[in-house]
């Protein structure tokens, strides 16, 4: 009897992030992609998400290698974070994948040389019981690609993110016919990519975006700023375009961007004339008609160029009214309200502001519905399993393959941490489970951050920290003096001074209730009584629940 190959999500199931994915059998695994996720709201402090390594950790003489679709963060962030715990593999990029990786490796000098390899667009690569062929894929970032998985029971064609552009900017036009000729082969399993499985019709090219920025280009008097994401390498093309077609020079401002932008420059991903990009000292010298800023912060996020320019706090940089600024990228949920208040400060300034809601400034890197179609029909697959993103837009690709004549108990949704098997015959789900619990970066911690720690965030981000330190008798028992009290977030402590009495008099009594009954009294257990109390006492006082931190102090 033939054995069953095991797929398992660890990440990309239930977000747009966090990409990763494991293929076993035998024993041996395969990792595609090693992603982070940007936390949400209601995650105060937290920096990344990253994938749940705990089933690889005692594994790692089983991983065969890493493959990375492209040079995205959601695809390689979580390299630092996670390589050193799972026995630094050896791992497969493209060229600016790799220039990517390895210039943001700069920032972890403590981590041991990764072991990684350059490949093709176009490459096999042998890992017994796998055979990788790799095929370009256009994306929103140059030097994309997808795999065709050879394994034991069948070929799976993974699609990494992907759109059908036949027009790009930085990069070649998507070769339907090599898709065509690796589906002729027989395609057991397609995982392909929902991202925007429910947005109709054919995404936008490249081109026809550079098009409508030119059009700002030629009205624009004064100096143009676009703002845009720092890995979004086609946007960044096609504004140098613009710049060297309308005569501007260009400084690009954002630590990210200007990095990326080096390696791209660098390995030959971005073309741009020698005398382009210039510093800030010469752009003194220049007419505002003859400037280009490109810079980030097209989300509002607080420390981003934009954002600093908006509240005024950039180191050499401010608005002028008469400026164009561009916003060219999608706004991603969860950041409406500061790219609103961000044009409005800047409109305020006298900047003119153009986004994607305007006009065509802005094309997603994602297939739509059409060229979905379109992944299905050139590789007609027995099995569909859709990947990249939540569970609706999985859902609405299921039913775009469903409406393709793919039967619907051939698709696999899944999940985060799901067991997933495949043979020539099924494709289905197992009880069992992998760890796919969030795993937080926090500054210097991975992991160490749980759901705990981010509750008592919350808590306190909502209604504040009350700390109450009570100075104690060892030898009666007795408080000693009138406790001190810290309020952060809470009230404001000099207006709230008839409850500060009521509160002091509460805990005395308290304190002296127990220890009279227990003495010497466990002060752990004084501790708990203090902080179930006054938390009982301050919401019926209040309305609020404030973290309460109890200090008892025995001298």
């Amino acid at each position: 009897m033939q054995n069953k190959l095991k797929i398992i999500p660890l990440g990309g199931l239930e977000e747009v992030g966090k990409n990763m994915t494991l293929f076993e059998y035998e024993g041996k695994i395969l990792i595609v992609d090693m992603g982070i996720q940007f936390p949400d709201t209601d995650m105060p402090g937290v920096d990344y998400i990253i994938p749940n390594y705990s089933y690889l950790e005692k594994r790692t003489k089983d991983i065969l290698g890493i493959v990375f679709t492209h040079g995205h963060y959601d695809h390689i962030g979580a390299i630092p974070y996670m390589i050193n715990q799972i026995g630094n593999p050896p791992l497969f990029a493209t060229k600016l994948a790799k220039g990517l990786i390895l210039k943001r490796q700069e920032d972890f000098s403590n981590l041991a040389p990764l072991n990684i390899k350059e490949i093709k667009r176009e490459e096999k690569i042998s890992l017994p019981p796998f055979s990788i062929e790799t095929f370009p894929q256009n994306h929103n970032i140059p030097d994309g690609i997808g795999l065709l998985i050879e394994t034991p029971v069948g070929r799976v064609l993974h699609t990494g993110d992907f759109k059908f552009d036949f027009t790009p900017v930085a990069d070649i036009p998507t070769d339907v016919s090599k898709i065509a000729s690796l589906a002729s082969k027989d395609i057991l399993l397609l995982m392909s990519d929902s991202t925007n499985a429910e947005v109709p019709g054919h995404s936008l090219s490249e081109k026809t975006i550079q098009e409508n920025l030119g059009v700002i280009f030629e009205k624009s008097r004064g100096r143009i700023i676009a703002a845009t994401f720092a890995s979004l390498l086609s946007r960044i093309q096609e504004l140098i375009n613009l710049a060297e077609i309308f005569g501007r020079k260009i400084i690009i401002e954002g630590y990210s961007m200007k990095a990326n932008v080096e390696i791209a420059i660098k390995l030959g991903f971005l073309k741009v004339k020698k005398d382009t990009i210039i510093s800030p000292k010469q752009l003194r010298r220049l007419p505002d008609n003859k400037i280009l800023i490109i810079c980030t912060g097209s989300q509002g996020e607080g420390d981003a160029v934009l954002m600093r320019l908006a509240h005024k706090d950039h180191r050499f940089l401010s608005i002028k009214r008469g400026d164009s600024v561009i916003l060219s990228s999608s706004i991603v949920p969860g950041n409406e309200k500061a790219i609103q208040d961000m044009k409005d400060l800047l409109a305020w300034q006298g900047a003119k502001i153009f986004h994607s809601q305007m006009m065509d400034i802005h094309a997603s890197g994602h297939a739509q519905k059409e060229e979905l179609k379109m992944m299905i029909n050139l590789t007609k697959p027995k099995f569909f399993m859709p990947i990249h993103g939540s569970y609706y837009m999985r859902e609405m690709h299921k039913e775009l393959a469903m409406s393709l004549n793919v039967p619907e108990k051939n698709i696999v949704i899944g999940e985060n941490g799901s067991i997933i098997e495949l043979s020539q015959e099924k494709f289905e789900v197992q009880k069992e489970k992998a760890p796919s619990t969030y795993v937080m970066v926090d500054g210097l911690g991975i992991g160490d951050v749980g759901e705990i720690v981010i509750r008592d965030r919350q808590a306190m981000a909502k209604d504040g920290m009350f700390v109450i330190v009570i100075v104690v008798d060892s030898a009666t028992g007795r408080v000693k003096q009138s406790p001190d009290i810290i309020s952060r977030g809470f009230v404001y402590l000099r207006e709230s001074k008839e409850l500060l009495r009521k509160t002091r008099q509460r805990v005395i009594k308290l304190v002296e209730k127990i220890t009279s009954s227990q003495h010497p009294a466990n002060m752990a257990f004084v501790k708990k009584r203090i902080r179930e109390d006054l938390g009982e006492f301050l919401f019926k006082e209040t309305n609020r629940r404030p973290m309460v931190l109890p200090v008892v102090i025995e001298v």
